[in-house]
């Protein structure tokens, strides 16, 4: 059974998105599938008619430092909302289990505590195959991060 995902969702927007701001935070680790989320979420923005001065692109070494960077930019209170981009691909080792527990927890925790919605563009995969397929222009995760970070701010949350 194929399940009805954000992309088969049209929303009317009643925000004027040109008056908003965004802060990105992306993970540079395994950079060849971030880059791509990183495409698929400012296409979207600019698509949906945010104009690049009010799109903010902050660089992390990996999935692991995205809560930090989340919690720098939101205390600037600069930022109707941000977004979260990284890929962690399983390994031989319990290292996966880590980092993506870690970096889930610590942006809920920084949406809770800054009273900030976050876009969760954060892939976790078995393989590299998978985390490519979730990144590419068909499928990117990243753009669906910000489709559900422009929903909460709608909703004004």
């Amino acid at each position: 059974m194929k399940r009805k995902n954000s992309e088969s969702i049209k929303h009317t927007w009643s925000v004027n998105w040109s008056k908003k701001s965004v802060g990105i935070v992306v993970a540079d680790f395994n950079a060849d599938i971030t880059g791509n989320l990183l495409k698929g979420v400012v296409s979207y923005l600019m698509q949906e008619g945010f104009k690049e001065s009010g799109i903010t692109i902050m660089h992390v070494p990996g999935s692991f430092e995205i809560p930090l960077a989340c919690q720098h930019l939101a205390k600037t209170k600069k930022f109707d909302g941000l977004v979260a981009l990284g890929a962690i691909i399983k390994g031989d080792t319990d290292h996966y289990y880590y980092i993506s527990n870690e970096a889930s927890r610590g942006v809920m925790t920084v949406m809770l505590e800054e009273s900030i919605p976050i876009g969760f563009g954060v892939i976790t995969t078995s393989n590299l195959k998978q985390a490519k397929e979730r990144s590419g222009a068909k499928n990117n995760k990243g753009e669906e991060a910000a489709k559900a970070l422009l929903l909460m701010i709608q909703n004004g949350i």
